[in-house]
This record gives C-alpha cells, sequence and structure tokens, in this order.
C-alpha cells in the first residue's frame, strides 16, 4: 500500500464525514461529525499543500465548536410558556410532528382535554419541545413529553424537569409505551413500578 493512495483516503475519509453529516437529524450529532470530516480534512490539504483548502476547513471546525459550546449551555437559553389544550400553536404542534410522535410512542393514546398540565418549551423563540399531563396533588401523570428531533439530546428533559419541580411537582408519572422510549426514560432517572415509570423529583 503506497503513501500517495493512503493520501488520498484520507482526504476521501473526511470528504465523506462531511456528506455523512449533512444526513443527521440531530443538531450535535451534525456537529460532531462535521468537525471530525473538517479535522481529517484539514490534515489532507496540508499534507498536499493545498492551504486555501485547509484554511477553510480549519475555519469549519472553529465553527462547529462555537456551537457545540453554544449548544451545551442550552439549559440556559430554554424557556418555558405554560399553556393549555385548547392552546391553537399546541394543536398545531401536535399535528405538524404527528407522524415522528406516533414513530417514538406507538400506539400512545392521550386525551387533550384532561390534561391541566401543558408546558411548551422555547429555544430561540422556535418551539421545541412539549409535555402535556395531568396534576393528582402533587404528582404529574405525564401523557407526552416530546422534543423535535434536532433537540432530542436530553437537555429539553433536563431543563422541563427542573423547572416542573419548581413548580410544586414531586413526582412524575409516565404509563405510555416506553419501548423506543428506554434510553430517555433511564437517563432522565425514572425508576419501572407497579405504577408505570417514576420520577422523583
Amino acid at each position: 500500500m503506497n503513501t500517495e493512495f493512503l493520501i488520498e483516503a484520507v482526504g476521501y475519509l473526511g470528504s465523506l464525514l462531511v456528506l455523512v453529516s449533512m444526513l443527521m437529524t440531530s443538531v450535535v450529532k451534525l456537529r460532531i461529525i462535521n468537525m471530525i470530516g473538517s479535522i481529517i480534512f484539514t490534515i489532507y490539504a496540508l499534507i498536499i499543500k493545498s492551504y486555501p483548502t485547509a484554511f477553510m476547513n480549519f475555519c469549519l471546525v472553529l465553527i462547529n465548536l462555537r456551537f457545540l459550546w453554544k449548544l451545551k449551555r442550552m439549559g440556559k437559553e430554554y424557556e418555558i410558556v405554560e399553556s393549555d389544550h385548547n392552546d391553537n400553536l399546541l394543536i398545531h404542534l401536535l399535528d405538524h410532528y404527528k407522524a415522528d410522535i406516533d414513530k417514538c410512542f406507538p400506539g400512545l393514546q392521550y386525551s387533550l382535554d384532561k390534561d391541566d398540565t401543558v408546558y411548551v418549551v422555547l429555544c430561540e423563540e422556535k418551539p421545541v419541545g412539549f409535555m402535556l399531563g395531568y396534576r393528582d396533588g402533587d404528582t404529574l401523570l405525564l401523557e407526552l413529553d416530546y422534543s423535535i428531533p434536532e433537540y432530542r439530546d436530553n437537555t429539553i428533559g433536563e431543563f422541563l424537569y427542573r423547572n416542573i419541580a419548581k413548580k410544586g411537582v414531586k413526582r412524575a408519572v409516565y404509563k405510555g409505551p416506553a419501548d423506543n422510549h428506554m434510553p430517555y426514560l433511564n437517563h432522565m432517572g425514572f425508576v419501572k413500578t407497579d405504577e408505570g415509570y417514576v420520577k422523583e423529583l
């Protein structure tokens, strides 16, 4: 295997990773994979002495680092808005993301009419997640806890549960379909009990 072939392989690998990153729905995964591809392509460009290409890809690495740093701080940039089940924006969001909700929670049945606790999470004024449920004393019975695909990295959940604890909720209980939801429930600290999945706040 000659050196020229290895150098070309490095270039193709960098290009492939940058292309693959464009297929990611998660903003975090997109940025990480794109950054790795840009680092590899920067090295390749330096080896072949294509300095403008190296400079451009080095700048892409810095841009990705900046966005990843910003995303890491997102908990401070979220806003929580209390809503209700008659809110037209909520109804629109549920309809707009219906296919993805059905994919994440196959077989989920919920009734907006009985939901007396509705939170919409905004990031830079954009709706990025919402929670539906109803209160039983200091327990919140969750019907839906959903984040849009681009923000599905658990930060919205962490933000939500910190904030609902400040509103007098001491326990959250989820009884819906969990097959596709288990990694999130585990990360959030839910424990399976006879009641369903329970999180003590």
